[in-house]
């Protein structure tokens, strides 16, 4: 790498030349990967900010882009592979004119997975994803891709949570994570700040500790939502998926246990998202690990979730999690007894230990979602229906909440049309609101400044 310091703005340009997955290219691969990366070239930038300005307490996709209008990233082709060239990009990514190791590994990350994307998943791709088997085909590919996928003992704990959370609940994740790493478990997040950081961080003591050299912490995101919750320093492995949906598919995939710390729309998304999947028949004997946990002060919060649960999925909802509060060495306890079965069924069924294959998981949960106001105001939220076809239908709302949140296009369509109206069952879309105020209330919805909703509840 050859780097040239501005010395009137804070900004690099660099020089770089990738590993991991991208240093043994042939010509036409590299080829290949210029391409892609040309007719993808803003949202390339974009991601490619968001890695350089990790750590940002940001969480407003288009802050890095005002702080830094005129960085750009080119890929180049050469006979020894890739090159990539970063204009004024930020000096905070750097050191001594030398990019950081670990933010030039997630840097090549990001270029990976958009080329894969476009290039595998692209209309030349020859993909089918318009069918269950080829979407999941699909996210199998992204993974292996990535190199994330290996035939290890099942340890992987997938920790969901807001990027918004108090000083004491983000305290609370890194002692979960940390109970959980002297355990010799690895974390898998969402790769952001706050509940997403914190068991990370704990876990990188207790692995210390036990003197584990290989350990992992996963982060996958995908583009919409990578600017507004750039990647923490901890993540090792970063992958970009497609979309949120493909997004939610690797995390139940690949994950052999779920903990869900207190968080905002998007956490109410993702649990959503996985009883929906578990209420199913198809998945009744299936063991899968679901633990809610705070601190004591989140007690309040969790009982507005259950409650929530109960009128809208059924009690039948509740027998798949357990709340713990207040106790990290119970629910790592917990998890890693939950674990042991999960180990002993994919032993028994003959299904592998790095990917969830038995796992059912329908068309409707992995089409994805477009947020319009059309969309979001059609939405079926009655009673009535099956359980997990009401879950598909209440994970699209909160998802559009996060789209107009924290993603710019859903931000856009904010500004131009005024907030997303939700309708639905009086008792439901009572219970919603005050789940959503609750969220606002506690600011869940976003890290600093003034929230407005981007939401109108109708009964």
């Amino acid at each position: 790498m050859t780097a040239h310091i501005d010395t009137h703005l804070p900004t690099v340009n660099a020089r770089l030349y990738p590993r991991g997955g991208l240093d043994v290219l042939s010509r036409d691969e590299v080829a290949r990967l210029r391409d892609a990366s040309t007719g993808m070239h803003d949202l390339l930038r974009r991601c490619a900010l968001a890695v350089l300005t990790s750590g940002s307490a940001s969480d407003d996709p288009r802050a890095a882009r005002e702080l830094y209008p005129d960085f750009d990233i080119e890929v180049h082709q050469q006979d020894r592979g890739v090159r990539i060239d970063l204009v004024h990009a930020p000096a905070m990514a750097f050191v001594d004119g030398e990019l950081i190791r670990g933010v030039a590994e997630l840097l090549f990350a990001v270029v990976r997975d958009l080329a894969y994307t476009a290039i595998e998943l692209g209309e030349d791709g020859g993909r089918d994803l318009a069918s269950t088997d080829g979407i999941t085909d699909a996210v199998f590919g992204l993974l292996r891709n990535a190199r994330i996928l290996h035939p290890t003992e099942p340890n992987l704990v997938v920790c969901w949570g807001g990027h918004s959370i108090s000083r004491d609940e983000y305290v609370y994740t890194k002692q979960v994570g940390y109970e959980l790493g002297l355990r010799g478990l690895d974390i898998c997040t969402g790769c952001g700040p706050g509940a997403m950081k914190g068991p990370m961080k704990g876990a990188t003591i207790a692995h210390a500790k036990q003197r584990r050299r290989r350990t992992r912490y996963i982060g996958i995101t995908e583009p919409g939502i990578i600017a507004a919750e750039s990647p923490n320093p901890i993540v090792n492995h970063l992958v970009i998926m497609p979309d949120i949906e493909k997004r939610l598919e690797a995390f139940v995939r690949m994950g052999h246990g779920i903990i869900v710390f207190p968080g905002g729309v998007g956490t109410a998304e993702e649990i959503l998202y996985l009883l929906g999947i578990l209420l199913r028949e198809e998945n009744a004997g299936l063991p899968f690990p679901l633990i809610l946990t705070g601190p004591t002060a989140s007690a309040a919060y969790f009982e507005q979730i259950d409650r929530f649960i109960r009128l809208t999925l059924g009690e039948a909802a509740t027998s798949r999690y357990e709340i713990i509060v207040g106790d990290p060495a119970t629910v790592a306890k917990r998890m890693s007894t939950g674990i042991r079965k999960v180990r002993e069924h994919r032993i028994a069924q003959k299904d592998s230990f790095y990917f969830n294959w038995s796992i059912d998981i329908p068309l409707a949960f992995q089409q994805p979602f477009v947020p319009t106001h059309e969309a979001m105001a059609s939405l079926n939220l009655h009673h009535g229906r099956a359980p997990h076809e009401l879950a598909a239908d209440l994970r699209r709302a909160f998802s559009g909440i996060v789209a107009g949140n924290v993603k710019e296009d859903g931000m856009r369509r904010i500004e131009a049309h005024g907030p997303f109206e939700i309708h639905g069952a009086p008792d439901m879309m009572e219970s919603l609101d005050a789940l959503l105020r609750a969220f606002v209330a506690q600011r869940r919805m976003k890290i600093a400044g003034e929230y407005r909703p981007c939401y109108r509840v109708v009964a």
